[in-house]
């Protein structure tokens, strides 16, 4: 139902796919006012405190790592803005990815470190525990595919997520459905998150996709249902996983519109952004669509510290233990390296799925888990249940063609494409 995705589940995208062009589009506009803010805010002496003023830049540097941390991951090597241009000769080189990392990214983390912004933020602004949270994500993934940056950056990526964990103020939710809670927004597990408001008219259209195609269960007139998990990911779920049972992360039923029958559905959908309110009554989702949260640096540290130790220690096996006992599945013990690491990757797969993780981790990690045979294969040459088979040009996106129309100094474009 969305457009061309059909592209992206055959691998058949390319320099013209609708997404790839807006995903570059979006993240640059996003570098763009951010660049803004930077050169802006440095003159507003009078009206903005100096401490306010310093936390301000600190948001905006943190924006910006965010939006370049993006590019690199999905396109490589891109071009390099960091000022506001002042003519219309845009016609930048790509600057190497480590570059991008190593001159921008980093840097902006590491100055917003050092600001007073508060820890927590409820008002969903970008806070301390945000900045870290990403920080830790940043040197986990230098570390591995395709910056390869090792060890040493391991186990930075494991000091800033234990310095989230062990600073306080995030907790797990008890239940799954506290996550679809619109009164726990910026709050509880919730660290970091794309904000959305229904009485701002700035509702989460991420309801409505998810929804089984018109099924007549909802005050939508829009039931999408475009995005919703294989057979063959659902029953790799391990017996008695609570993620996969009925209204958790998925639901296969649900009650019709203004009726007293039940709605059986086709396939599994998506639980995870279901405002039950929204659903029922208003059409106006105010659900936030989550960034970072307290499961995903438990599982950052538990990855990077095993890697940077090498043997998963007391703290890494408790806190994947802590995720896996929400999930009411029995806590592991002593694993060598290898065993936890996958473990780990397990526990990404399933708890963050359909949270825009898993294709970064794939990334990363040049592994891609086999629904069926429950194995890690190597990402090059794994076939998906849809018959496509990743090849090394599926490891980046294609710049795209309306970019490399205007600017021929960021040709080539990746490779096979």
């Amino acid at each position: 139902g969305q457009t061309g995705s059909v592209n992206f589940q055959n691998l058949t995208y390319n320099i013209t796919s609708f997404y790839v062009n807006t995903w570059w589009q979006h993240l640059y506009l996003g570098v763009g006012a951010c660049n803004l803010a930077l050169e802006k805010l440095p003159g507003f002496t009078t009206t903005v405190s100096d401490a306010d003023r310093q936390n301000m830049l600190a948001e905006a540097h943190t924006l910006r790592a965010l939006f370049y941390f993006y590019l690199v991951r999905m396109y490589g090597d891109v071009p390099k803005v960091t000022s506001v241009p002042k003519t219309l000769d845009l016609n930048l080189p790509r600057t190497p990815a480590k570059a991008i990392y190593d001159s921008i990214i980093i840097p902006d983390l590491l100055f917003a470190a050092q600001s007073t912004l508060p820890w927590q933020d409820g008002s969903g602004r970008v806070s301390m525990g945000a900045v870290k949270s990403l920080l830790a994500d940043v040197y986990l993934t230098y570390a591995g595919a395709a910056i390869n940056g090792g060890a040493a950056n391991y186990a930075l990526s494991a000091a800033a997520s234990k310095e989230v964990i062990d600073k306080g103020g995030y907790t797990l939710f008890p239940e799954y459905t506290n996550m679809i809670d619109p009164s726990k927004k910026n709050s509880g597990e919730f660290i970091f998150q794309v904000q959305y408001s229904a009485a701002a008219n700035g509702n989460n259209p991420l309801t409505a996709l998810t929804i089984p195609n018109y099924a007549g269960i909802s005050k939508y007139s829009d039931e999408y249902g475009s995005v919703y998990p294989t057979p063959q990911f659902i029953k790799s779920f391990p017996a008695g996983d609570k993620r996969v049972q009925e209204r958790q992360f998925f639901y296969t039923k649900y009650k019709k519109k203004d009726a007293a029958d039940t709605v059986h559905f086709t396939n599994t959908y998506i639980y995870k952004w279901f405002d039950v309110n929204a659903v029922t009554n208003t059409a106006k989702s105010d659900l936030n669509y989550t960034m970072y949260r307290l499961a995903d640096v438990y599982l950052m540290y538990a990855e990077a510290s095993n890697r940077a130790e090498g043997t998963p220690n007391a703290d890494a096996i408790k806190y994947v233990n802590q995720i896996r006992a929400r999930a009411k599945l029995a806590p592991i013990g002593a694993l060598s390296q290898t065993a936890f690491e996958q473990e780990v990757w397990l526990q990404r797969y399933y708890e963050l799925c359909f949270e825009n993780k898993m294709w970064f981790d794939m990334i990363r990690t040049r592994k891609v888990h086999n629904d069926v045979t429950g194995n890690w294969d190597n990402f090059i040459g794994h076939t998906t249940v849809f018959g496509a088979t990743f090849a090394e040009k599926n490891l980046l996106f294609p710049l795209p063609k309306r970019e490399t129309d205007v600017n021929p100094n960021i040709l080539p474009n990746n490779p096979g494409l």
